[in-house]
């Protein structure tokens, strides 16, 4: 009884600590496409937002067009670019991915004085 028992102990321990992790991989992975869903949204948002800002400059800065078609295409070139959760995976894809949202961030920074100069 006791070599028997000495033998079912390790396996009923193995099989008892390996079922806990089951449920928490798919709740991990949930829980990183919801934080990625957050990233897709605010990077939308700023989007969203960049037609305001483009004609709150354009009313006042005609001249100021090299600037204002930069930022046009620069979101229209992040916008063409949408990510899954399944291609996160795909280091290339995520690479263009931030390269496209940069070129946002730096066509924004020419935005702001200008932004700034006609309120």
């Amino acid at each position: 009884m006791s070599r028997l028992l000495r033998l079912l102990v390790p396996i009923t321990m193995t099989l008892a600590l390996g079922a806990c992790g089951v449920n928490t991989i798919p709740t991990k992975e949930e829980a990183a496409k919801a934080a990625w869903a957050q990233v897709e949204n605010q990077y939308q948002r700023r989007a969203d937002l960049i037609p305001n800002l483009v004609s709150t400059v354009q009313g006042y800065a005609k001249q100021e067009k090299d600037v204002l078609v930069g930022v046009t295409q620069a979101r229209a070139s992040a916008n063409a670019i949408h990510l899954s959760t399944d291609e996160l995976k795909d280091p290339a894809k995520v690479a263009a991915y931030e390269e496209a949202q940069n070129h946002v961030s730096a066509s924004l920074i020419a935005l702001r004085p200008l932004q700034e100069a006609y309120p």
